[in-house]
């Protein structure tokens, strides 16, 4: 139980994949129906339809850092067009390939659209948005990263950002060993589906990131199936 006590430096697989299109295809179908099955998708759903009835507009632009294939967005569109409620959606990842999916899949969604970008080295000065969203992206980073990120988020968002990750839990990691024999195809997103739990988050991880931001109100909330929900706002300007 020792080896959850600190957050893992081990890298994920699909850190610096560079195999088949469709072999890439398959993994995120995978990491996508895990996240959907756990309840990923609608937790982050959840929270930004949340900031958008708390801030009230005509439309709203959504920017999703390490979008990948575009599945969050495309289902943020989905729940927004079946309310009416008016959406644009950017797409940001480091992944040329994975950004090909998404265009593809994305086809009948001229709502978003997609950026090879880092957001840690800069370049979306330009980018307007209401909302941030990053979902099971933070933990492939490393502490001081994270900080920085977070800050960059801060900066881009208007209204808030919603942070979706894993919580760090020997449970979580001895669990998903047979579920996901039953519910995951691909090698690859088995074996970093554990690398993932152990390089994620304790309560105090990102109570500790929180201290770093005090601009920022913090809203942090552990949610089934061993996640965090973390949501920040800008303070009204009296409290700064």
């Amino acid at each position: 139980m020792s080896s959850f006590a600190i957050r893992s430096t081990q890298k994920e697989l699909m850190d610096t994949y560079s195999g088949p299109l469709e072999e890439l295809r398959t993994i995120l179908a995978d990491i996508n129906r895990v996240n959907r099955l756990l309840g990923g998708i609608a937790i982050t759903q959840d929270a930004v339809f949340r900031l958008i009835e708390e801030n009230p507009k005509k439309s709203y632009t959504i920017l999703d850092v390490g979008c990948a294939d575009g599945y969050m967005l495309r289902s943020l569109c989905i729940a927004a067009r079946s309310c009416g409620l008016s959406l644009k959606c950017i797409g940001v990842d480091l992944n040329g390939d994975a950004l090909q999916l998404a265009q593809e899949q994305s086809s009948d969604f001229p709502e978003i659209r997609y950026l090879k970008k880092n957001v840690l080295h800069g370049g979306m000065e330009a980018v307007d948005c209401d909302i941030v969203i990053s979902s099971l992206t933070l933990h492939h980073f490393n502490d001081a990263d994270i900080v920085v990120f977070l800050k960059r988020f801060l900066d881009l968002a208007a209204l808030g950002v919603v942070i979706n990750d894993l919580q760090r839990n020997p449970l979580a990691y001895y669990l998903f060993k047979p579920f996901s024999l039953f519910f995951i195809k691909t090698r690859t997103a088995r074996i970093d589906g554990l690398i993932s739990i152990k390089r994620a988050f304790k309560r105090r991880d990102l109570q500790r990131f929180a201290e770093a931001l005090p601009q920022a109100r913090h809203h942090i909330s552990w949610k089934w199936a061993f996640r965090y929900l973390w949501i920040m706002d800008h303070k009204p300007k009296e409290h700064l």
